[in-house]
């Protein structure tokens, strides 16, 4: 299997290299906004160890990572009227993962409401920093 490379994006978002619009962050873990959201409020949760995937992660820093993304889940419930959640998770190139370090897809679903499709159209920055305030409010409380 190949090595976890650092200098994924995912990577550099951790490091403060790239921006990110941030839901969550404690030591162990990261929530985002995705920038290119299937549905509005679409968020990523990442561990901080350097994992490529759901192979190479350490057990426990992978249950950290479902827990977060279950509060993530949780608050977008609340926050986007979700009727559902889509959780995806992708390893490998044969198994849909474009970017190599871990992380979780955590989507909010509305019935009758098909996703768009993967990597399709970039979300304005003012939109997607307005769903972070309003998950990071709904985790707050």
């Amino acid at each position: 299997m190949p090595h976890y490379d650092p200098s994924n994006i995912f990577a550099k978002i951790l490091r403060g290299e790239l921006p990110a619009h941030r839901i969550y962050e404690d030591g162990r873990a990261l929530a985002f906004m995705d920038i290119m959201p299937r549905a509005p409020g679409h968020a990523l949760v990442i561990p901080k160890a350097p994992a490529r995937n759901i192979l190479d992660i350490e057990t426990d820093d992978l249950a950290y990572v479902v827990q977060v993304a279950q509060r993530i889940a949780r608050a977008q419930m609340k926050v986007f009227a979700a009727d559902g959640i889509t959780v995806q998770q992708f390893n490998e190139t044969a198994g849909g993962q474009v970017v190599f370090h871990l992380h979780m897809h955590i989507i909010p679903r509305h019935e009758g409401v098909a996703l768009k499709p993967p990597q399709s159209d970039m979300e304005k920055p003012e939109i997607l920093a307005e769903h972070a305030e309003r998950l990071r409010a709904a985790l707050a409380g």
